[in-house]
């Protein structure tokens, strides 16, 4: 074997068929253990409030469902391993080693996606890997961005919705005085507060729109998918805040602390994301009906 074809048989697939089938699936349970914990970590963080990340479940589940379809229509290849996942796979535990001594669980989900792609190589093959690997990355948009990287946004997105209220409450006739983040009206007074900017429908509509978008065989679908995201998620947040800031002015402040307040963040998703994937969706091409002669 000359030193070509040596270099080319570490960059193809080689029959997994062929390989203790145990010692995959011992490797696999092992790293599963590994990450169990950060994966723990992460269900937590998903579900702790709608007000944060609360799109990972959907996103993850989304993802889940898009992996299985792909693989699916790949069912006919060979099961295959391609030895250059360790390149992949080794940095992402290294990454998780280095968490170990830091504690900050969030180098560690990185590392878990990282892994991924590295493991579909691994136990998959290059093509299913191809085929799943975008899905797979858009699970880095599922992790909790620290406040230190987010706080300007959250800043911004707080004073674009105080201002927008204001002038729909003026225009609706309603007597409001607003400064800085905070609205008075009649029946009390509010802060847009983080929770409030709409900053998690935003990162929720984005994520949606790249992971649509993708998938999305129109190219002018695809534009306007990624266009409309984020102006779409601002526009939702800001008629939430107004009709929080209505109902204030109707019942009073004490209406905050009914269950009003977060169903009304569970709108926002519940209005933007199904727009999203309705925008997405291929138009129907309607076949022609064959005429009938008499």
């Amino acid at each position: 074997m000359n030193s070509h074809t040596l270099k080319d048989s570490y960059l193809t697939d080689t029959d997994i068929n062929a390989q203790p089938r145990w010692l995959f699936w011992l490797v696999l349970g092992l790293l599963g253990l590994l990450f169990a914990p950060t994966a723990g970590w992460l269900w937590e963080r998903w579900t702790m409030s709608v007000w944060q990340n609360g799109h990972g479940v959907l996103v993850a589940g989304l993802v889940f469902y898009l992996v299985w379809v792909e693989l699916q229509k790949l069912k006919s290849l060979p099961v295959s391993s391609n030895p250059w996942g360790f390149a992949v796979l080794i940095p992402a535990l290294l990454m998780h080693m280095l968490d170990t001594g830091v504690h900050s669980q969030l180098l560690a989900g990185l590392a878990l996606f990282a892994a991924l792609p590295g493991l579909s190589l691994l136990f998959l093959g290059t093509a299913r890997t191809k085929a799943i690997l975008f899905p797979l990355c858009t699970l880095l948009l599922t992790l909790p961005i620290p406040l230190v990287f987010t706080e300007s946004i959250h800043m911004a997105l707080r004073l674009i919705a105080t201002k927008s209220v204001a002038f729909l409450l003026d225009v609706l006739g309603v007597p409001a005085f607003s400064s800085g983040t905070i609205i008075e009206v009649e029946g009390g007074t509010l802060m847009v507060a983080d929770a409030c900017s709409g900053f998690a429908t935003l990162y929720a509509a984005v994520t949606i729109a790249i992971l649509t978008a993708y998938f999305c065989q129109s190219v002018p679908r695809r534009i306007i998918l990624l266009l409309i995201a984020a102006p779409l998620a601002i526009v939702v947040n800001i008629g939430r805040v107004l009709l929080l800031t209505l109902m204030v002015n109707w019942f009073g402040i004490d209406v905050l602390a009914t269950a009003a307040h977060e169903t009304s963040g569970l709108l926002t998703f519940v209005i933007a994301l199904p727009i999203i994937f309705y925008i997405g969706q291929d138009p129907v091409v309607k076949k022609p009906v064959a005429e009938t002669h008499k």
